[in-house]
């Protein structure tokens, strides 16, 4: 569903390659690893360092494909709609590969990865079923689908899209939608995936400190992990 009937920004609203084109010179900046690394972290499956191959969906600047090179992945091909963030993730230099391409429609070869990551991307997808699978067509047998969203619950109740800081100093809000974890679910079970795990990720002293307005929502929580796994 649309985010309109929650947003309580009203900032102005670009497409998904317009907004990560202009928001990809300062994200890395701006986004706090609590919100997406720090549930990496915690998730006790898969075993990072048995996977040779892994597809990065929505690469953006590459920080889940570093993440997931330091951990023991052996080779990360990363896709992303946006040349500029394809760009950042270049020069960071984690991906064996990187193409230009929606998420839904990559172009990688069928069953050939181990693993397949998407993070805090799903929000600008209508519909969350071409996801899920695409990433079970790229899934060999036995493979994880990891991925990191932003809480619908946090997004109800802080009224918040996703957004950045233009180069004028103009808040701008980069096309959102709202998916329910019952959502998730749905288009997960009907590509033939089951759920293995699930992490939340709560407003803490972390985030409060970071971010002293939000600790009206200290205990909400802000982004989730799914993995799902394609027995």
């Amino acid at each position: 569903m649309r985010f309109d009937d929650f947003d309580q920004r009203g900032y102005p609203e670009v497409d998904v390659r317009t907004g990560y084109g202009a928001w990809a010179a300062t994200y890395d900046g701006s986004v706090l690893d609590a919100m997406d690394i720090a549930l990496l972290e915690q998730l006790k499956e898969p075993v990072w360092s048995t996977v040779d191959l892994a597809a990065d969906l929505g690469c953006g600047t590459g920080r889940t494909g570093a993440w997931l090179r330091a951990n023991g992945v052996s080779t990360v091909h990363g896709v992303d709609l946006t040349p500029e963030m394809l760009e950042g993730a270049g020069r960071r230099g984690a991906h064996a590969k990187l193409v230009e391409a929606d998420v839904t429609e990559t172009g990688l070869p069928s069953r050939s990865y181990q693993l397949i990551t998407a993070s805090l991307i799903d929000e600008h997808l209508d519909d969350l079923a071409p996801l899920y699978r695409e990433a079970a067509r790229l899934a060999a047998p036995g493979s994880a689908f990891v991925l990191v969203a932003y809480h619908p619950q946090f997004m109800m109740v802080s009224g918040m899209p996703t957004h950045f800081t233009s180069a004028d100093g103009e808040s701008v809000t980069i096309a959102t939608n709202l998916h329910l974890v019952s959502d998730h679910v749905g288009a997960a079970l009907a590509a033939g995936w089951r759920l293995a795990e699930m992490r939340e990720g709560l407003i803490d002293d972390h985030w409060v400190a970071a971010k002293p307005k939000w600790a009206r929502f200290r205990g909400q929580p802000i982004s989730v992990a799914y993995v799902w796994r394609n027995d």
